[in-house]
């Protein structure tokens, strides 16, 4: 009978960073730390972003496991786990050499790591796992297994849960009921395929009757949509009018609102948060900075406002959108002014929300998608009684070097949170800003 290979993983420094608990994730099999990957991460100690959180957790785990050992042959992980080893450096490998410099470069020193390891044991697999795309070519190039980091990959399908769903009814009076009782409808009455999930948004149509609809999971029933303006803003279609009903819903503390771009999704979510600004002790705005480069803020000129200013100026915009329903000298203009000075309304970046306390906050997460799956966990789990916590983005739209369509952490939460009590989830299909920016968002 024939056994299986052996395999032996081989990881980058982009891997620890992404995930520090990456080692328990492979199984029976073994697992390589270049010294390269110990060197870089020194550099990422100091911080408080996630990156910085993953570095040192990273080193304090292969502490934890006998530090001592791990130069010498390794250290076996836990139980049915592999073993776990650093590997010092080698000379350029010759076949190497002409292709990569010989310093200077990291990927290129785990490259030849993974190289000569490959080939001193023929008869174990060794594979890179590297989220980084051209590294991965290049191992492939010299003829080494390489791989992303999927562990935290969502599935891919074809079709991505939307949060909503056009159904027709075989009876007028389902229609009619609906709109007549309060308290909903059965959702045995509307036969669909597959369950309903909770906090489901429906579409009912009955040749020309037609009704918005609501599976509220902890009522039990079907509820009317109404079409409704939150702070001077009206739903311009179906899935506005979902989303717009979703974040003011007293009972769904967690909701996503996805879509591309001109779709409304950051301006719905401002809008509602300020319909229901009595309810909560701040409004809260962020959105993570991705720099050009991959580079720090640091690298920018100025003092630390003027850093950030043009990474949160499109959070300003869409409140300018707001303000621009009102006459200038308005109420609710002049509450708006008096929110920003008592800062009971908060545009920022997102690492500044660590250590706060989300305590009766309405908080709205933009970009989501730039996110990793642990950084929106974080970010859930700091929240607090009476939090309310909305993340919005574009999963087909990433600037994350990092991440993709599959492993970026807006597309991890949907997946992981549909169908739960306390979450809804709406796509936002239709283009609301201009007709030009929906032929550009569709062409190209």
């Amino acid at each position: 009978m024939q056994t299986t290979q052996p395999k032996t993983f081989i990881l980058d420094t982009n891997v620890v960073l992404h995930d520090s608990s990456c080692i328990h994730h492979f199984d029976e099999h073994d697992i390589v730390i270049p010294i390269t990957v110990i060197e870089e991460l020194d550099r990422f100690k100091k911080g408080s972003q996630s990156l910085n959180y993953h570095a040192r957790e990273f080193v304090r785990i292969l502490d934890g496991l006998s530090a001592n050992k791990l130069f010498n042959g390794g250290v076996k992980i836990g139980p049915d786990k592999g073993r776990v080893s650093i590997k010092l450096e080698h000379p350029l490998h010759s076949d190497l050499r002409d292709h990569f410099p010989a310093v200077g470069k990291a990927d290129h020193q785990i490259l030849n790591i993974s190289y000569h390891l490959a080939h001193q044991d023929s008869d174990r697999r060794f594979i890179l796992v590297t989220k980084d795309i051209n590294l991965r070519m290049k191992a492939k190039a010299v003829g080494l297994m390489a791989e992303d980091y999927t562990s935290d990959h969502v599935k891919e399908c074809k079709t991505i849960y939307t949060g909503n769903r056009h159904v027709e009814v075989e009876e007028p009076q389902i229609i009619e009921n609906l709109y007549q009782t309060v308290h909903g409808i059965p959702p045995e009455r509307v036969a669909v395929e597959p369950p309903l999930l909770a906090n489901e948004y429906l579409v009912l149509r009955h040749g020309l009757q037609s009704a918005l609809a609501f599976f509220h999971a902890k009522a039990g029933a079907i509820t009317n949509v109404q079409k409704r303006s939150v702070y001077g803003i009206v739903p311009r279609n179906a899935e506005q009018c979902f989303a717009a009903h979703a974040l003011t819903h007293p009972t769904i503390p967690l909701v996503t609102v996805s879509g591309k771009a001109g779709t409304g999704k950051t301006l719905l979510a401002l809008a509602a948060s300020l319909e229901q600004r009595s309810q909560y002790r701040q409004i809260m705005l962020a959105r993570p900075i991705v720099p050009l480069s991959n580079k720090d803020i640091g690298y920018l000129p100025g003092d630390i406002q003027s850093k950030i200013s043009p990474y949160m100026q499109p959070l300003y915009d869409n409140l300018s959108v707001i303000r621009a329903q009102f006459p200038e000298q308005s109420s609710a203009n002049q509450r708006l002014d008096r929110m920003l000075e008592e800062k009971k309304l908060v545009i920022e970046p997102l690492a500044y929300i660590r250590g706060r306390s989300l305590v009766k906050i309405y908080m709205i997460i933009d970009e989501a998608q730039n996110l990793t799956p642990h950084e929106v966990k974080t970010i859930i789990t700091r929240a607090g009684e009476e939090t309310k916590v909305v993340f919005t983005g574009d999963i087909h739209q990433i600037d994350h070097p990092y991440l993709n369509s599959q492993s970026n952490g807006l597309s991890y939460l949907i997946e992981k949170m549909q169908g739960h009590p306390l979450y809804a989830h709406i796509t936002l299909a239709k283009g609301e800003r201009s007709e030009l920016s929906m032929l550009a968002s569709e062409l190209l």
